[in-house]
C-alpha cells in the first residue's frame, strides 16, 4: 500500500523551545506533549479543542500514561509517578545519581508495558554519558546499553525487537534483546547523510514502517523494514523533534518541533518552529501500551 499524508496543520502555536515527548491517551481524546526546556506538558483535547499547560519543576522528556489522571514523568534525574489533576507524587524513583548533569530525553512503553527510556549530557558537549534503561513493571531498573550522545526513540517492532537512536551520531539501531534484557544484537539501521539533520523521534504503523522526524531536517521520512526510505513529509518547522499516531482511528499523526538553535533567519524562514502539527494519513499507527504498574 502507497502511503498517503495531508499537509501538515498546525493545530498549536505552542512556541516550543525543545518540543517532544507525544503521547496520544485515547481514553481522554487528547495528545500531550512537552517543552524539556520549559518544564512544561501540553494537553490538547482534539474533540472539544481544550487546551491545558501544566508546569513541572524540573526539565522533562517524556511522560507515559498509567491509568485515568496518573502518569510516569521521565524528569532530570528522576522518574516520577505523579496524578496530573491533583499534583500528588506518588512514587519518585532516582535515575543517575553520580551523572548529575545529565538529563532523561526520548521514552516510550513497549507491547508488555515496560518503560524504555534514554538518557544524555543536559550541556549537549560531546561525550558519550547516555544510557539506554529499562523499568520494568515491579519498578526495577536495568541498563540494557550504553556510551550514547543523544538517546532518541525507541519505537518497537516488538517485545524484543526494537529500534533506538544515537541523534549526534545521526545512527538509527536496530536492537535485538532476550528475555533478561541482554542485547543480541545490535547493527546500524540507517545513519543520515550530514545535510538530512539529524534522526529524533520515531514511531512505527501498524505494517511496521519506521517515520523518524529530522532535527534540523524540516521533515519525516518513513523508512520500511528494510532502510528503504518510502515517503517524505516536509514541514514549515525546521526542528522536527517527535511524533505519534492518535485520533479516532490511530490514523493521524502528532508532530512536536523545537526552536533551539535557530538564527533569526531560520525564525523567518520556519515561521512555525515550535508548533504541534498534524497529519492525516491512510495508514493504521502503532498506539503506545500504558505503563503497567499497578497503583
Amino acid at each position: 500500500m502507497k502511503i498517503k499524508t495531508s499537509k501538515p496543520e498546525c493545530i498549536w502555536k505552542s512556541n516550543t523551545i525543545l518540543g517532544e515527548g507525544t503521547l496520544w491517551v485515547k481514553s481522554h481524546n487528547s495528545i500531550y506533549f512537552v517543552d524539556i526546556k520549559r518544564k512544561k506538558i501540553f494537553i490538547l483535547n482534539t474533540k472539544n479543542k481544550k487546551k491545558k499547560i501544566l508546569k513541572i519543576n524540573k526539565e522533562i522528556g517524556f511522560l507515559s500514561h498509567i491509568k485515568n489522571n496518573i502518569f510516569i514523568l521521565g524528569l532530570k534525574g528522576e522518574l516520577r509517578i505523579v496524578n496530573l489533576k491533583t499534583r500528588k507524587i506518588i512514587k519518585s524513583i532516582i535515575v543517575e545519581k553520580n551523572k548529575t548533569l545529565n538529563r532523561l530525553n526520548d521514552g516510550k512503553t513497549d507491547p508488555k508495558g515496560r518503560l524504555w527510556f534514554g538518557s544524555m549530557d543536559n550541556l549537549e558537549r560531546k561525550i558519550r554519558t547516555g544510557s539506554l534503561y529499562c523499568l520494568d513493571n515491579n519498578l526495577n531498573l536495568t541498563e540494557v546499553d550504553k556510551n550514547y550522545y543523544i538517546t532518541n526513540g525507541p519505537a518497537f517492532i516488538n517485545s524484543e525487537n526494537f529500534y533506538h537512536t544515537d541523534s549526534r551520531d545521526k545512527k538509527i539501531y536496530k536492537i535485538k534483546i532476550d528475555k533478561k534484557l541482554k542485547i543480541i544484537k545490535k547493527k546500524v539501521f540507517i545513519k543520515f547523510k550530514s545535510k538530512e539533520g539529524s534522526p529524533d523521534g520515531m514511531t512505527l504503523d501498524k505494517q511496521n514502517n519506521l517515520w523518524t522526524c529530522h532535527f534540523g531536517g524540516a521533515r519525516i521520512s518513513v523508512f520500511n523494514k528494510t532502510g528503504k526510505k518510502i515517503h517524505t513529509i516536509d514541514f514549515p518547522a525546521k526542528n522536527i523533534t517527535n511524533c505519534t499516531f492518535g485520533g479516532p482511528n490511530h490514523s493521524e499523526l502528532f508532530v512536536t518541533s523545537a526552536k533551539k538553535s535557530m538564527s533569526k533567519k531560520d525564525l523567518r524562514q520556519f515561521k512555525l518552529s515550535g508548533s504541534l502539527f498534524r497529519i492525516k494519513t491512510n495508514v493504521n499507527g502503532s498506539i503506545a501500551k500504558r505503563f503497567n504498574y499497578n497503583i
